[in-house]
């Protein structure tokens, strides 16, 4: 089994609903995440994908999608407000939590048709989520 990986840098801003503590507050990280995807053979060339396709349809769409961006929650009640303000609101079905955030990268490495096995998100240096459809992974 083949494994490459690319590691993407962004900038975002979220909070928690109904989190008690203090990220329930608007606050920002420098996140990185790690895209890893698995093939059991490589292509013509050797390859599973080339890192710089990977680059031009995920990191282009991490740019434009999640960069110096708001992730909120669809229910989230500031969302409006920060709407008519003209910020970037990137709306999520979901709490915009470490994991939700890993599972919406991976979901859409999907949908542009790479072979996914996992996509980790660090919100700081220490603290990170992976989300990865195969039971029992453990990076």
């Amino acid at each position: 089994m083949f494994t490459v990986s690319r590691d993407f840098n962004f900038c975002y801003a979220h909070r928690l609903l109904g989190y008690a503590g203090r990220c329930a507050h608007l606050h920002g990280h420098n996140g990185v995440v790690r895209v890893t995807l698995q093939s059991e053979d490589t292509d013509e060339l050797g390859m599973v994908v080339d890192f710089a396709e990977i680059k031009r349809q995920l990191g282009n769409w991490i740019d434009s999608e999640l960069d110096h961006k708001l992730l909120l929650s669809q229910s989230d009640p500031l969302l409006d407000v920060l709407r008519v303000a003209g910020e970037p609101v990137n709306v999520m079905q979901s709490n915009p939590t470490a994991e939700n955030i890993a599972r919406l990268i991976y979901e859409k490495a999907v949908i542009f048709g790479f072979p996914v096995h996992s996509v980790t998100l660090w919100e700081t240096k220490n603290c990170f989520a992976t989300y990865s459809p195969y039971a029992n992974y453990n990076g």
